[in-house]
């Protein structure tokens, strides 16, 4: 049922998507998913806490796979690693949609903030990186987010051209 509210919240954000469109799409009763969930609010935030999971899951196989400890192919094997994840365009587009409703939000603010606090903190254990490195590695994920996000990558412009430069994903 997750994996479902996952492509329903990545198609039309968290304001735009109902529990009846979730359960619809689930092939369950919408009583049923208040029966797990008190509110839409708690629904959405279990989906953004299984995307950080997916994150972290995804930097732990990139992590793992080097043997390097110097802090700057560390974060490229995470980074390495994040591309291939971002290619899952709900995961992507759930991450943008829980940023913009943390704005207005608090549950939501809080779920984000408890992601980011993680993975930032896993980052820099797995790295040694310094807060600089590990600021670094994030503002080229979020780069990357808006680069897949509006197609960037897909558009022959200089503006493009400059936001893609070294941005990878597969």
């Amino acid at each position: 049922m997750l994996r479902t509210a996952v492509g329903a919240f990545a198609a039309k954000g968290y304001y735009g998507t109902t529990t009846t469109e979730v359960a619809k799409l689930a092939g369950i009763s919408q009583a049923y998913i208040y029966r797990l969930f008190p509110n839409k609010e708690a629904l959405f935030v279990a989906v953004v806490e299984r995307c950080f999971n997916q994150i972290r899951e995804a930097l732990t196989r990139g992590a793992t796979a080097t043997q390097a400890s110097a802090p700057e192919v560390v974060l490229s094997a995470l980074g390495a690693a994040y591309a291939r994840l971002v290619t899952d365009r709900d995961l992507l587009l759930v991450q943008l949609h829980a940023q913009a409703a943390a704005a207005s939000d608090e549950t939501v603010r809080a779920a984000v903030q408890a992601g980011y606090a993680q993975l930032v903190e896993y980052v820099r254990s797995v790295s040694n990186g310094t807060d600089h490195q590990v600021q670094h590695f994030f503002s080229r994920g979020a780069l990357c987010h808006l680069v897949v996000a509006m197609g960037a990558e897909g558009v022959d412009a200089p503006w493009a051209n400059t936001l893609s430069e070294g941005i990878r994903h597969y």
